[in-house]
């Protein structure tokens, strides 16, 4: 497996054990619909938090937050969408982005609470 696919795999792990000691219920994984993938679907409460892990070996090229572009925007609410209709969920949709930079032998973890909105 190359590196970089090591190191994001390493890093949606280091988000579920995150949201797990903020007491969430971690629904689904890897979600796939259409074009899109969700990295993780969680539940806290009456929210279902949709979040995009994006996980960078340093910040050289900018935070890994800036890295969620538009037209992954679109295709996350659009699969969300489908999912929500799909299980018949009656929650409040919130997008989130875990962002995590591995320092040297550490991970610094930034969750980014409604990251950006959909319409």
């Amino acid at each position: 497996m190359a590196k970089h696919n090591e190191l994001g795999k390493k890093g949606e792990q280091l988000a579920v054990d995150f949201l797990l000691k903020k007491g969430y219920d971690i629904i689904e994984r890897n979600y796939r619909f259409d074009k899109a993938e969700v990295d993780i679907i969680a539940q806290q409460k009456y929210t279902l938090a949709i979040i995009e892990v994006k996980t960078r070996s340093s910040t050289d090229f900018g935070n890994p937050q800036d890295f969620v572009k538009p037209k992954q925007i679109k295709n996350l609410v659009k699969a969300v969408d489908e999912y929500v209709t799909v299980n018949a969920l009656d929650v409040e949709v919130r997008f989130d982005i875990i962002a995590i930079v591995k320092e040297t032998k550490d991970y610094t973890i930034e969750h980014l609470e409604n990251a950006f909105y959909h319409f």
